[in-house]
């Protein structure tokens, strides 16, 4: 393994259900030779010594009271830790905990990347709001079923009509980010200081292929949602509504698995420099067997980070409709966005690396248990 933050994959990657190496520590299971057991010479003196009870728990250990964790020295030998993680199989906790160190132990670095982000996002934001929101349909009371639909119909492309610029600006810092800050949390493993420079020069090259990969994702789901509601909008009708509706049921489910079975391959192309296909694939095989657990922690992590955005945001919100009453619709004074743009800039500073380091730091933790990459990671460290 070399030393720079990027980690090409060990010579064999039994990711295909195969067992890596041991971990550091633990003892090696024994041979099965076959033979019979060898007996010492030395045997303890007759009536020294009984059989146990069947059904009596044996006693302690010397110097250990019953029900009492074994102490450092008695077990396995703690894993190494040379960063803002243990080098060992993680637990949930564990990397949730991991993703604040690291924007408290690098914050200079992951500011000076998020910061800038989320100014030039909120800014196109609040222009966007300003000057292309469109106002929600105003149907008479006596509006047909057919009309109101065709309203709202309306008022959703529009809505996406304008807001496309902001999203395919958003989708853009989103790839600059996490390319950025793939880099910080892949030194901070390994307890190493990184500068926004050092950050820069190691991912600006990869940043196109992100990019595709990025778009790709989206759009390839957007795109099986469409045909699997298609036949429905063409039926049209009761049937074609309810067809539409199930097509496009399926279609979630399916999106959902497929962006969970790709979520790292974002980190598979930066860290181990590999191609957009080869990283997918390398994705899929990461996050073969432990789909479930991979959805979970990804679950779990937008929530906090949703109900994080929720509180940070409601003294903002709060100021702005103190400055300026209850604005609705088009009408959004300068007032009114310029607070809740600053209260979406420090939401976003503090949440784009949390969501950036969850993502490295599953992607870490599965190589660790299929490929015993913590050995590679110690070799890296102890060469410091």
């Amino acid at each position: 393994m070399n030393d720079s933050p990027g980690w090409n994959p060990p010579g064999s990657a039994p990711s295909d259900g195969q067992d890596g190496p041991a971990i550091p520590g633990q003892p090696a299971p024994p041979e099965q030779t076959g033979s019979a057991p060898q007996w010492s010479k030395e045997q303890p003196p007759a009536g020294q010594w009984t059989t146990p009870t069947p059904g009596r728990p044996r006693p302690p250990a010397p110097g250990r009271a019953w029900g009492t964790p074994p102490q450092p020295g008695h077990g396995a030998p703690p894993a190494p830790k040379p960063g803002v993680i243990p080098l060992r199989p993680l637990g949930v906790g564990e990397i949730l905990d991991a993703s604040v160190a690291i924007l408290r132990r690098y914050w200079r670095t992951v500011l000076a990347v998020t910061v800038p982000v989320a100014v030039v996002t909120q800014t196109a934001l609040v222009f966007v709001q300003r000057y292309l929101a469109t106002k929600p349909p105003t149907l008479h009371t006596d509006a047909t079923p057919a009309e109101q639909l065709e309203a709202l119909s309306a008022y959703l492309r529009a809505s996406l009509t304008e807001l496309a610029p902001t999203m395919l600006l958003s989708v853009g810092a989103s790839v600059f980010v996490s390319a950025l800050l793939t880099i910080v949390v892949s030194r901070a493993i390994l307890g190493r200081p990184v500068t926004l420079s050092e950050a820069w020069r190691e991912a600006s090259p990869r940043l196109p292929q992100l990019l595709l990969l990025s778009l790709a994702l989206p759009l390839g789901a957007g795109a099986l949602a469409f045909v699997a509601m298609l036949p429905g909008l063409l039926l049209g009708g009761a049937g074609g509504a309810t067809l539409a509706f199930l097509g496009g049921t399926a279609a979630f489910l399916a999106v959902i698995w497929l962006l969970i079975r790709f979520s790292l391959a974002s980190p598979a192309l930066m860290l181990e420099r590999q191609g957009i296909i080869p990283a997918l694939k390398r994705s899929a095989k990461l996050v073969n067997g432990v789909w479930w657990r991979v959805f979970g922690i990804t679950l779990l992590t937008q929530l906090l980070i949703m109900i994080f955005t929720m509180v940070l945001t409601i003294p903002f919100t709060a100021i702005a409709f103190a400055l300026d009453a209850a604005p609705s619709g088009s009408d959004l004074s300068w007032t009114y966005l310029v607070v809740m743009a600053v209260g979406g800039i420090a939401s976003s500073a503090l949440t784009y690396p949390i969501a950036a380091a969850v993502t490295v730091l599953l992607y870490v933790d599965q190589r660790i248990r299929r490929e015993a990459l913590d050995l590679e990671l110690t070799k890296a460290a102890q060469a410091d």
